[in-house]
């Protein structure tokens, strides 16, 4: 019988590793604000995958950190990306808007270290998840 939900969480892992690649891309473009939110929608969607692998029929929300805590509930050993998260986090609004930031754009504000930083962490979720999902 296949399972149904496996192939749902290989989908979300696989968008996730496209992000992954935008935001490299971005990155390389000088695009640091694009990038960071790209790592963010790359770490939600891989942690939104270890939920439906477990069996999860619904997963909605864009907090990576709840992602997180929900995830935990399957493994505890995922806590210790919580840093990662909450960090990624930070990128899901002002990254984006420019009434996120007082007197600045997006555009403006972010810099290459930053970006840099976003995509290892992202990095970091996608690979403990794939490790993960591989060997489900």
């Amino acid at each position: 019988m296949e399972n149904k939900n496996l192939n749902e969480a290989k989908r979300w892992l696989l968008q996730a590793k496209n992000d992954l690649a935008v935001a490299k891309h971005d990155k390389n473009g000088g695009f640091f604000s694009n990038t960071c939110f790209m790592s963010q929608q790359a770490g939600e969607k891989a942690l939104k995958s270890l939920c439906y692998i477990e069996g999860e029929r619904q997963v909605v929300g864009h907090a990576l950190f709840e992602l997180l805590q929900r995830a935990s509930k399957y493994d505890e050993e995922i806590k210790k990306l919580e840093k990662e998260c909450k960090r990624l986090d930070k990128y899901y609004i002002i990254t984006r808007y420019p009434d996120g930031l007082p007197g600045l754009i997006p555009a403006e504000y972010f810099d290459e270290e930053e970006a840099e930083e976003a995509i290892e962490f992202a990095s970091k979720i996608l690979d403990w998840v794939e490790k993960k999902i591989v060997n489900y």
